[in-house]
């Protein structure tokens, strides 16, 4: 069964979850697409209410909701708390904005009274994964419910619980069924589903071969797809950057959710000047973890989502100290029988490194030393992912004009980087297309429908107009 709930903490196999059945993706195809049609008679400021009742049901079950992540993927107690708050607030800005983002958008033209209309294009896939299972759902679902795109979703079969306990959440709110229903599909029953016709786009977020593999599916039907996939981001800290305030950033920037993060600081570029005591203090900082049980508030170090996630990590870093990366701190077992990773700091990583163009997911910082500016921007530059980046500098307008200069999708500059429900969320490169949150995600599956009309056609001067 490939859908289980595995406690990486105490290795314990908690649920399984059947895979779904022909019948069940039948119903699901259908109920979803029935909803899509009553919704196109609404209109989608009637969907707002319901979406802040789906927020507030978030947060009255917050803590039950936290519990799931904190059992099915190691996440620390506080931080899967905020996971909760972050899909609430989500859902709450999008009720509240859509209507407005969503409203006709007048043009001017000769053609006569012209204007975009925003409309709703049909139901949609969703692949999302297990990093943060909830969140994933929410920037998709809040604006696709306002949209009027109900949906089909697919979660990792490692989070099976979540995908089930939002589908629960959302219906115990009083959403009507089928805006989302969680199925446990094989990769080929996914397949299945996109190319339904009743499908009209595909929304994932996951890996560079995950997002591959449903694009190519995706584009053999003509179907539009977002991908949000890998990062490498860098963090580049120029000569005058505060070294106090950057290693505060820094720390959390590598190890939050376990570094198990797309848009998580995986190289760090820092000038020759600061090179030496950016090693010393991080090293120090990632002394003072503490591992141990995630729903304990005084654990600061969560295990990995799985043994597999561990395994492949502890890979990759043998394989970069084996082509001569050079261990700083960490590679050290930790005695718990969780799947605990000790935060690891590596040097001397170069361009014929495996490591030097690999995502690793996980609490492992590589260290750059840059002997100028260019330097490090050309380092950060120099990865086949464009996700997020993080500049330091003393002074932020020239940190701004450092950041115009990374390829990326998103840059932050003297602050941790953020994600918020009014801020877009995607990359470029390796790293995906298309964007999530904020009005652009609003967007990202709406039919913009011209509409010209005239009082009367003048059809003695129509010139060239029609071909």
């Amino acid at each position: 069964m490939a859908y289980k709930t595995i406690n990486p903490y105490t290795n314990e196999l908690i649920k399984e979850f059947p895979n779904a059945t022909d019948a069940q993706i039948e119903e699901a195809l259908t109920t979803t697409h029935g909803l899509y049609r009553t919704w196109k008679k609404e209109n989608v400021a009637d969907r707002a209410q319901k979406l802040h009742d789906v927020a507030q049901t978030f947060r009255d079950n917050s803590e039950e909701l936290a519990k799931v992540l904190v059992t099915e993927m190691g996440k620390l107690i506080n931080e899967a708390r905020g996971e909760v708050e972050l899909c609430a607030m989500i859902a709450d800005y999008f009720a509240d904005n859509s209507a407005a983002m969503l409203s006709p958008v007048p043009l001017k033209t000769t053609a006569g009274n012209a204007r975009i209309e925003k409309e709703s294009v049909g139901v949609l896939m969703m692949v999302e994964p297990w990093n943060f299972p909830y969140y994933q759902i929410m920037r998709v679902y809040a604006p696709n419910y306002m949209v009027g795109n109900p949906m089909i979703l697919k979660h990792s079969s490692n989070t099976p619980w979540a995908g089930a306990i939002f589908q629960e959440m959302i219906e115990k709110a009083g959403a009507p069924k089928g805006s989302l229903i969680n199925l446990f599909l094989t990769h080929d029953q996914v397949d299945k589903v996109i190319a339904d016709s009743r499908i009209q786009g595909v929304a994932l977020t996951g890996s560079e071969r995950g997002g591959s593999s449903v694009a190519q599916t995706a584009g053999k039907y003509l179907k539009k797809s977002s991908m949000e996939l890998g990062g490498n981001d860098a963090f580049i800290v120029l000569e005058d950057a505060n070294i106090d305030e950057v290693i505060t950033v820094a720390n959390r920037a590598r190890t939050y959710n376990a570094g198990q993060v797309c848009t998580s600081s995986k190289r760090f570029i820092v000038a020759d000047k600061l090179y030496d005591e950016f090693l010393e203090r991080l090293a120090d900082n990632y002394k003072k973890f503490v591992p141990g049980d995630p729903m304990d508030e005084k654990t600061t170090l969560a295990p990995l989502s799985s043994a597999k996630a561990k395994q492949t990590l502890q890979k990759q870093l043998d394989d970069a100290l084996a082509a001569g990366a050079k261990l700083y701190f960490g590679n050290t077992p930790i005695d718990l029988p969780g799947q605990f990773f000790q935060p690891s700091i590596i040097t001397d990583v170069t361009p014929d490194n495996p490591a030097y163009y690999e995502e690793m997911f996980g609490p492992v910082a590589q260290v750059y030393r840059a002997s100028s500016e260019q330097e490090a921007i050309d380092i950060a530059n120099d990865s086949h992912y464009g996700l997020g980046g993080i500049v330091f500098a003393g002074d932020s307008k020239h940190g701004e004009e450092v950041a115009q200069q990374i390829d990326t999708g998103m840059v932050f500059v003297n602050t941790f980087l953020y994600t918020l429900p009014e801020i877009p969320f995607g990359g470029v490169k390796r790293s995906g297309y298309g964007r999530e949150m904020s009005s652009l995600g609003l967007n990202a599956f709406v039919n913009d429908k011209l509409i010209v009309s005239v009082e009367k056609p003048n059809l003695d001067n129509l010139g060239g107009a029609l071909f």
